[in-house]
């Protein structure tokens, strides 16, 4: 095997960084295309960086994070976090306790990680539907999760959404919705209200999905429980520091829905030509992609070869990466990641690249996957290396 653990992980994860780091000190940044639709970015301006201190920052900029905070997502309050894991760990921590259950709704299983293991150091108990059927709540429940938009951005259906919401109100169990990429996606491309619209307690996004801001987690909700949130946050360092804070309040200023409704035309017709490429090509809101499952039928439709499918996309990942410089999830992301390759249209640089050399290094990135499968030792030079 070539993926052992989570450690192997982290070691790709170097490998791809010292790789981005040779090709901006030689090349510069222009030479590298981020695809990931996570590029994120720190757009503070010059007369910010006087207020990046411990104390005078927060006065100015929590007070406009506020305003700007609550226009995106709605609720009574916002609260910042260096992590939208961190948020998440944050909540389980101040409104579950050891021997409860956290039970999580989503479009498609798996969950991402962050959910189950907060529930696990919490000491309480985890579970996870995708089938509205199937979803009971149990006596012991104290926070139902909702994803709106997975990894791999499956949306939640607007009826399962809502029906969720009400089981869970009926009941009064709080319901936090995790909309790390939907509360952009959900909200611009499928036309459906903000999680707090529906009725939602609390709604966390990341605030580099599909917008340029710092990799970092924006909560709303209500006041009474960002109150109590936020207190544990404080408690174990997982609130977003001024800087940071700063460049969440930019990107929120600056965020156009307009990009990524620019973004679709592009995609559909990207689609069917990287589909007459590669088959098992799906499309997603702002882009294309294929998963682990559909590489491991493209290479290997005989099932004969010992890489796991989380292997081979990675594999994949990093030869894009390495041969023609495209930037996505599994290549960079942290262990536990999504395997499933992704190239978003709406991002900044999607615009520097064209379908043609997208086209090229999907097939010819295919190919090299495949030479590189029966030699172990190039396979792992490509991955930490």
């Amino acid at each position: 095997m070539l993926i052992c653990s989570s450690l192997d992980e982290m070691k790709r994860r170097e490998a791809a960084f010292r790789f981005i780091a040779t090709v901006m000190n030689q090349e510069g940044r222009s030479s590298l295309y981020d695809l990931s639709g996570l590029a994120g970015g720190f757009p503070v301006k010059k007369s910010d960086l006087n207020l990046l201190e411990t104390y005078s920052g927060p006065a100015i900029f929590s007070s406009n994070l506020q305003k700007v905070g609550t226009r995106h997502l709605g609720g009574d309050k916002v609260a910042a976090f260096n992590r939208t894991s961190a948020a998440i760990l944050a909540t389980i921590l101040a409104l579950v306790k050891p021997g409860e259950e956290v039970i999580h709704y989503l479009p498609e299983l798996p969950s991402h990680p962050s959910i189950p293991r907060s529930a696990k150091l919490q000491g309480a108990s985890y579970r996870e539907f995708d089938n509205l059927q199937d979803f009971q709540l149990a006596e012991k429940t104290s926070l139902v999760v909702i994803t709106g938009s997975t990894m791999d951005h499956q949306v939640l259906s607007l009826n399962d959404f809502q029906s969720i919401i009400q089981i869970s109100q009926e009941n009064q169990v709080p319901v936090m919705v995790d909309d790390a990429s939907g509360a952009r996606i959900r909200t611009v491309i499928y036309n459906q209200p903000r999680a707090m619209d529906m009725g939602a307690d609390l709604v966390v996004t990341s605030t580099d999905k599909l917008m340029d801001g710092p990799r970092a987690g924006l909560m709303a909700g209500k006041s009474s429980l960002i109150d109590r949130i936020q207190d544990k946050a404080h408690q174990f360092g997982l609130e977003a520091q001024p800087p940071i804070v700063a460049g969440i309040v930019r990107a929120l200023e600056n965020f156009k829905p307009q990009r990524i409704l620019d973004s679709l035309e592009r995609r559909d017709k990207l689609h069917k030509k990287v589909g007459n490429v590669l088959e098992g090509v799906e499309k997603t809101p702002t882009g294309f992609m294929i998963t682990a499952a559909n590489l491991e039928k493209e290479i290997n439709p005989d099932g004969n070869e010992n890489l796991t499918k989380r292997e081979l996309a990675t594999l994949m990942a990093m030869v894009l990466l390495k041969e023609y410089h495209l930037v996505t999830i599994p290549a960079v992301g942290m262990p536990g990641v999504s395997d499933t390759i992704r190239l978003d249209l709406s991002s900044n640089d999607a615009e520097r690249v064209d379908d043609t050399q997208i086209i090229q290094a999907m097939k010819e990135s295919l190919e090299l996957v495949r030479e590189l499968i029966p030699d172990e030792e190039a396979s792992l030079s490509v991955l930490y290396e």
